[in-house]
């Protein structure tokens, strides 16, 4: 009686060992670091690594290592004081042309790595993680949409015939209009007033020639500056959502800023790089008209051009004419060409697929330039601080000849690597912020209840525990004891799942690991107590034993359903810190289960099963006259 089969032995061996294999590398802390990448993926240059070590020893900063991992540089420190100092030293060392970044460099095995084991992700209020405060640059969006509109302004009034003299800018959202006379001057006024209401015009006299001042109006400027904003937290979500970054916190601050808050990332460099980046394509025909290696040689652009260099490093002219911006694009994935390159298939939509097709079908035969357009912060070391300043940076990524009128979809070929592509369709699907936005801020921040509140938790935690482990030890002897391995085993299984899983523990997680230890005490304590019950009755101790395993089941079983259920219901229908309760109560629940039931009736049958039991280790001992009716 009460024997298990060896295999379910050998299940129990499996289950411990995946439980404290996957849960193993959550005891190793991660580096506070700094993750340098460049910009175009090229090589790094042999010395660089004593140029970082030099910078960082000028200004007294130590760190553990230097060192190249996967494709970049890893700089780790011993602390986040010397991690945040070190950023704008190396930033400045070493230019614009890298990305330095912060970032956490696990520190787990590289067997465990091997094997798939990896650390299980904190939220913020219990790891902290990385704080950006972003500035929208609405200036620069509202004197784009000015120039815009005075071009449309002069084209609108050469249709209607009304003649003027010319039209320039005066401030970041005004501009005069000069006209010949002031009949077509209060004629142009009536027309613009109509067509153009976010504008307020006015006629005056200026040198003795009649002008209309035209200022965009208040309303105007507050619906464009609230429609940026709203625009970038919209595409800034969808580039968070892209990485795989599970509870970010991303809201607007003040007027035009926005705050990001993002729990510990396993790469904050490509993190950073992506959000921050304000990127775009654009289409244009090459001009093989002209000699772009003269332009190149002498300085002399022809007229309508532009000169750019492709990626061999040839110079090439484009013409001004703009085909297609990367605003057009709907989707945008990476993908394999039929050389086996890497490559980004486009699919464009709106109202340009029309005239996209008519350009490239009336140029069939033509060469075509994707041009990429970035805007990048440069740092500079001057007088002692770090100065900042944004540099627009444009490349030819791609030039290949139009063999059919494109419509719909086409193919960006020839990139170096497949990041490449999946980066540059990234930034295409999310879309290009609608104003620049800049970092104004960038630092490590700490859980937000407070390190000392969270020692303060966990030691209560541990004293709790503690507890709860004496009294299961002093009430029930040896079962007791085999009830406290249960536990323990519960918690490395639900470790290990969060771990294998990916997911996220906040603090509301660790009330939902705490509830389920509470309740697989609660199923050891249902078990034991009917086996004491079973010999209280005068059975047998082995007979006690199966007893009480069986009629404590359906009990068990009842309650962790029901609470499964809510569980459920909170997990489809709670906020992300109720989802992360309610993820580790149903993780809870299922292995509490297993460990309290499965796991402890194989010890003790491995204890007392196949043999003449007189007595358990239970914390009560049977009357005399109990054991002698008993063998009556």
């Amino acid at each position: 009686m009460n024997r298990y089969p060896a295999w379910r032995y050998v299940l129990i061996v499996i289950m411990l060992i995946f439980g404290v294999l996957y849960s193993l590398p959550n005891l190793y802390p991660e580096d506070p670091a700094i993750q340098i990448t460049t910009h175009d993926e090229a090589p790094f240059p042999s010395t660089i690594q004593n140029q970082m070590a030099a910078a960082l020893r000028s200004q007294s900063l130590s760190y553990k290592s230097i060192a190249p991992e996967n494709n970049t540089i890893m700089v780790r420190f011993t602390d986040t004081e010397d991690q945040l100092k070190a950023q704008d030293v190396l930033q400045a060392s070493l230019g614009p042309n890298y990305s330095v970044a912060l970032n956490l460099a696990p520190t787990t095995p590289k067997w465990l790595m091997a094997m798939g084991a990896n650390p299980m992700k904190l939220g913020l209020d219990l790891r902290g993680g990385v704080h950006f405060l972003l500035q929208v640059d609405t200036n620069s969006m509202i004197k784009t949409r000015q120039t815009a509109d005075m071009h449309s302004m002069g084209q609108q009034l050469r249709d209607k015939n009304f003649r003027y003299a010319g039209i320039s800018p005066t401030s970041a959202s005004g501009f005069v209009i000069r006209f010949r006379d002031t009949d077509t001057q209060r004629q142009a006024e009536s027309f613009l007033q109509k067509n153009f209401p976010d504008y307020l015009f006015t006629t005056q006299q200026e040198n003795n020639e009649p002008v209309i001042v035209g200022v965009m109006t208040q309303e105007a400027l507050l619906q464009l500056s609230n429609y940026a904003v709203d625009q970038n937290l919209t595409i800034l979500r969808t580039r968070v959502s892209e990485l795989g970054i599970q509870e970010p916190v991303i809201q607007q601050q003040g007027a035009d800023q926005i705050s990001v808050d993002l729990p510990g990332i396993q790469d904050m460099a490509r993190a950073k790089s992506l959000i921050g980046k304000m990127a775009t394509i654009r289409l244009q025909l090459v001009d093989t008209q002209q000699d772009a290696t003269a332009a190149a040689k002498t300085g002399v652009i022809p007229f309508g051009t532009q000169l750019f260099k492709d990626d061999n490093g040839q110079p090439i002219l484009l013409n001004n004419q703009v085909i297609l911006f990367g605003t057009s694009i709907i989707n945008a994935s990476p993908m394999v060409d039929d050389n086996g390159r890497p490559s980004v298939s486009i699919r464009v939509g709106g109202s340009v697929v029309t005239s996209f097709h008519k350009i490239t079908g009336d140029n069939i035969g033509r060469p075509l330039a994707v041009v990429y357009v970035e805007t990048q912060i440069e740092k500079r070391m001057v007088d002692g601080k770090i100065i900042s300043k944004n540099v627009k940076v444009e490349k030819v990524i791609n030039v290949s000849t139009i063999n059919d009128a494109l419509a719909h979809n086409f193919q960006i070929t020839g990139l170096s690597s497949m990041q490449t592509a999946q980066n540059l369709a990234l930034l295409l699907r999310s879309g290009a912020y609608s104003a620049q936005m800049n970092f104004v801020e960038e630092r490590v921040i700490g859980p937000s209840l407070g390190k000392q509140n969270i020692d303060m938790g966990v030691t209560s935690l541990e004293i709790g525990s503690m507890a709860v482990v004496l009294f299961m030890i002093l009430y029930y002897r040896l079962l007791g004891v085999i009830a406290d391995l249960a536990l323990i085993l519960n918690i490395f299984f639900i470790v290990a799942i969060l771990s294998v899983m990916g997911g996220t523990l906040s603090l509301p997680g660790i009330a939902g690991i705490v509830l389920t230890v509470g309740m697989a005490v609660d199923a050891n304590v249902l078990i034991n107590e009917r086996i004491r019950e079973e010999l209280r009755n005068g059975v047998t101790p082995q007979a006690a034993i199966a007893r009480g395993y069986d009629r404590a089941f359906s009990t068990i079983v009842d309650a962790n359903v029901t609470t499964l259920i809510v569980a459920v219901i909170l997990l489809a229908l709670g906020s992300s810190q109720v989802q992360n309760l309610a993820e580790t109560l149903i993780i809870g629940l299922i292995t509490s289960m297993i460990t309290a039931i499965f796991f402890t009736r194989g010890i003790v049958n491995l204890i007392y099963g196949g043999r003449k039991v007189d007595h358990l280790s239970i914390g009560i001992k049977i009357k005399k006259s109990a054991r002698t009716a008993e063998k009556s």
